[in-house]
């Protein structure tokens, strides 16, 4: 065999070997792809060789192009249909949050009818695909972030793009189709229209009041005027009535309070290039629902948005149900994580198992300065028993020594309150009742160890129960009043979803923000900057 041949039976099988998987998953690459992809072949046309050696190291592209016989989509006249709807979708992404230069449209533009044309575009689909489908960033890189994207294939997905008798429109529909993106995506436009053109000169900041005068209001008058907040006058310098009900148009339109004075925030405001900080806020929110599209949002649900210090329960995308939350504390290791999980159980009269970091740095100093310290909560060894405090010398033991644990009994006074829900994760976190209700009048309400504490959680554990009862209420009570730890099983379980979204839009579609209490958006915002930036599709 010569060295040619070799070398195309090896890359025939890796191309054709990644096809098999698509082809056995996937309806759309049944019959002549199935075959083909169950078959290598042996001998290759030269663009079919070069095609197979330019995707190999491509997973997706290998699986691709392996299940349709190396036969490129996108060159010649019958692939114009293709490119078309791929250069229409990027000049749509900006809709999406991401910048269409990450797709290099000037690329494709200048791209010919060559194999090198066809990579461009064929890469280029694959990283818009996954964009959409699963976010520009990979959450996990952020710390607190444990959200698991879910991301379909993108040789199958490529594959139904190819056969769609609209490509485009094909595209358009991987994106989230939910409420709260198409909310997000709505502010966006707006947001973007109310930015003036970069080549208009700044309006230097200053408090301009009705009839104040000076060069300063030449070029807040033209960027007012720019993006459709004109005032005629007489005196271009005068800052005027007319003027005035301009701003106070724009402040209403973009979120500031609506008073007609010109002041520092409406100026830098006027003179930001539409990535001031509400603008970051919903591009990022973007990015987070594109890390969830592989979730039902549709069904029944519960929705805790952590630094809106508020849980929900949601159905059909609406609301049917909201409480006031506590959250983790801001130092990182107290920190409320985000991800996703089934509730199992509404627990009535929990017994509170205190996490060991609790009770190595904060309970086993003072129970070495005084054993009878916390003495609510029983020390417990190995075999679940209760050990007699005057039993232990607490003072040989270390963090890492302490061989107990420590537990307090159910009772209104159990840091956990009367009812926890549960939804085993290996972080330990779950929702809670607690005593210390006084928390829930505050505005920031980060307080908590990294459990979620609920402000009305009996009408929670109703709504969790009321679709498995006619009588949710007597349920949950005649288990409160035994006065025992009961574990009433959720059927089916409720997803969870533990979200991190600083703009959002509630029951009315209205988009609400909330302050970055982890700094967690900042760091996706770096990420994003940087993904934005690279163009090595």
């Amino acid at each position: 065999m010569r060295r040619f041949e070799f070398k195309a039976l090896a890359v025939s099988v890796m191309v054709f070997g990644c096809a098999q998987g698509v082809a056995a998953q996937s309806p759309a690459l049944q019959g002549g792809a199935a075959t083909v992809a169950m078959a290598p072949r042996l001998h290759f046309s030269p663009d079919e060789m070069a095609l197979a050696e330019a995707v190999a190291s491509h997973p997706s592209l290998a699986a691709f192009y392996g299940a349709n016989e190396l036969k490129p989509i996108f060159t010649g006249p019958e692939g114009e249909t293709l490119r078309k709807a791929l250069r229409d979708t990027i000049s749509a992404m900006p809709a999406h949050g991401i910048p269409a230069s990450r797709y290099r449209p000037q690329a494709l533009a200048g791209a010919g009818q060559d194999f090198a044309a066809e990579m461009l575009h064929a890469r280029i689909l694959a990283r818009l695909i996954r964009d959409l489908t699963g976010g520009m960033i990979d959450p996990a890189e952020v710390p607190g972030i444990h959200r698991e994207v879910t991301r379909p294939s993108i040789a199958k997905l490529m594959n139904e793009f190819a056969a769609h008798d609209d490509p485009a429109g094909f595209l358009a529909g991987l994106a989230p189709q939910n409420r709260a993106y198409k909310a997000l995506q709505a502010v966006l436009r707006e947001r973007t229209s109310l930015t003036p053109s970069a080549d208009l000169p700044k309006a230097p900041e200053a408090v301009w009041r009705v009839g104040m005068q000076g060069e300063g209001v030449l070029p807040l008058r033209r960027r007012l005027a720019s993006i459709g907040f004109d005032a005629a006058a007489t005196q271009p310098r005068l800052y005027d009535e007319a003027l005035s009900q301009a701003v106070s148009r724009y402040q209403e339109a973009v979120g500031l309070r609506p008073d007609g004075v010109a002041g520092p925030n409406t100026i830098r405001r006027l003179n930001s290039d539409g990535a001031d900080a509400r603008s970051r806020a919903v591009l990022v929110a973007l990015e987070r629902m594109r890390w969830m599209g592989g979730e039902d949002l549709e069904d029944r649900l519960v929705w805790v948005n952590i630094p809106e210090f508020t849980a929900r329960i949601m159905e059909n995308d609406e609301e049917v149900f909201r409480t006031r939350a506590v959250v983790g504390k801001t130092a990182s290791d107290m920190q409320t994580p985000e991800f996703s999980d089934q509730m199992e159980y509404v627990v009535v009269n929990p017994r509170w198992n205190v996490p060991r970091s609790i009770t190595v740095k904060e309970y086993l100093p003072k129970l070495k300065a005084n054993r009878h310290a916390v003495s609510h909560l029983d020390v417990i060894d190995g075999n679940g028993n209760v050990v007699p405090r005057d039993n232990i010398d607490f003072a040989r033991y270390t963090e890492s020594s302490f061989p107990y644990r420590m537990r307090q009994k159910p009772s209104g006074d159990n840091a956990l309150g009367l009812v926890k829900f549960i939804f085993p994760n290996r972080w330990n976190i779950y929702l809670h009742d607690t005593p210390t209700k006084y928390l829930f009048a505050k505005q920031q309400r980060a307080y908590s160890h990294g459990c979620v504490r609920i402000g009305d959680p009996f009408d929670l554990a109703y709504q969790l129960l009321s679709s498995q009862s006619s009588d949710p209420r007597a349920v949950f009570h005649r288990a409160l009043d035994s006065g025992r730890e009961t574990w009433l099983h959720l059927k089916p379980n409720v997803p969870v979803h533990l979200v991190y979204f600083t703009a959002f839009p509630d029951e009315t579609g209205q988009i609400r923000y909330f302050n970055d209490i982890y700094g967690r958006d900042a760091a996706i915002w770096a990420r994003m900057e940087k993904a934005a930036l690279d163009l090595g599709a």
